[in-house]
């Protein structure tokens, strides 16, 4: 099995040799050069071509932003952004995404030993999965190891419903590498007047707000980072934030998320397999759950809860994937009721739920 070859770009040393320590974890992943600025990455490149770059954005000669639109106008390459992300940077980090970065990661800090356990899950997953991106070529113009747990460590198994069916209903979805497009795609063609809806992108924090953001001024429907307590509302979309559980809580006929720590589920936080459980526990057959794009396994498990507590479920099919694992792992698991194109799964959730 051929390895993953990175290119680290960054102008401090220290983050440089922080990252390198990350990826040496991972025996699938080889460093293949670091540099201070993108000049020296131009170097580098010269005698051997990264899989993926990690890139900072700000730095001395040449800015991130300016290297990865040369980049993806020219030779595109997966890039992953690696910066201090701040709510300040945050139009910064969308512009990266426009640009072609595949995805967000926050540098990594020195701390605990288990908080270089989790960074080193993390951040060797995104990069993984980019290597498995074909990023397009952008136009020249001006463009506006600790052991996986499951979602037992959050919350137990779903018992056999026994929850009423009723009128008001809720949309669950969970997505990863190359969410941001799909549930942009998906949220863009939703209705004023849909079933509320709860989302779980892995993306981490400060940046699900800049997010929730711009895709708010996009839609028909209003969408916002969840806060604890939030009802889950018609016409309304909550994003789950980085670096945090989200769970779907009933009380009567009211819809509720929980905003809580804990430990990485499923390799990640916010985890689907947390959303989608609490989903099986508390809406049940009251529910869609819609899986997309994403690397790894998430939500596989989950979704064949919801599908066994009586939830509709739905998968992105693998042409319009950026990366088929999540939902193959799901249709897998059998726990797929139906899979269907990133174009048709609004109206297939609007179907459902009418």
């Amino acid at each position: 099995m051929n390895k993953t070859k990175v290119l680290i770009v960054d102008d401090s040393a220290l983050v440089r040799q922080t990252l390198q320590k990350l990826f040496e974890t991972d025996p699938s992943i080889e460093i293949v050069g670091n540099a201070g600025d993108p000049f020296a990455a131009a170097e580098i490149m010269k005698r051997v071509v990264p899989d993926v770059i990690t890139l900072d954005i700000e730095m001395p000669k040449m800015d991130g932003l300016t290297f990865l639109r040369k980049l993806m106008t020219q030779h595109p390459i997966p890039v992953v952004i690696c910066s201090t992300l701040t709510e300040k940077g945050s139009e910064c980090y969308m512009r990266a995404l426009e640009y072609g970065a595949v995805d967000v990661i926050t540098k990594p800090k020195i701390g605990t030993k288990q908080f270089f356990e989790e960074s080193s899950i993390r951040v060797c997953d995104v990069v993984k999965a980019a290597a498995l991106t074909r990023p397009k070529k952008l136009s020249a113009r001006p463009m506006a190891v600790q052991p996986k747990l499951n979602a037992d460590a959050m919350l137990p198994k779903a018992r056999p419903s026994t929850s009423l069916q009723t009128t008001e209903k809720v949309v669950l979805v969970g997505a990863s590498t190359g969410g941001t497009e799909a549930i942009q795609n998906f949220l863009t063609r939703m209705p004023r007047d849909c079933p509320g809806i709860a989302i779980v992108q892995h993306m981490p924090e400060k940046f699900t707000a800049a997010f929730a953001a711009r895709l708010n001024s996009l839609c028909q429907i209003t969408v916002k980072e969840a806060v604890d307590g939030d009802s889950i509302l018609r016409g309304q979309a909550l994003i789950a934030p980085g670096n945090k559980h989200m769970l779907v809580k009933r009380s009567g006929a009211r819809y509720y998320v929980e905003i809580k720590d804990g430990p990485l589920v499923s390799r990640h936080r916010p985890s689907v397999d947390v959303l989608f459980r609490s989903g099986a526990i508390s809406a049940g057959k009251n529910a869609v759950a819609v899986i997309m794009t994403g690397m790894g396994d998430d939500g596989a498990k989950g979704m064949k809860e919801m599908h066994e507590s009586g939830t509709y479920t739905i998968a992105q099919d693998e042409a319009s994937c950026v990366v088929f694992g999540m939902p193959q792992e799901a249709i897998k698991a059998g726990g797929v009721d139906k899979v269907v194109s990133l174009n048709n799964i609004p109206n297939e959730v609007i179907s459902r739920t009418r």
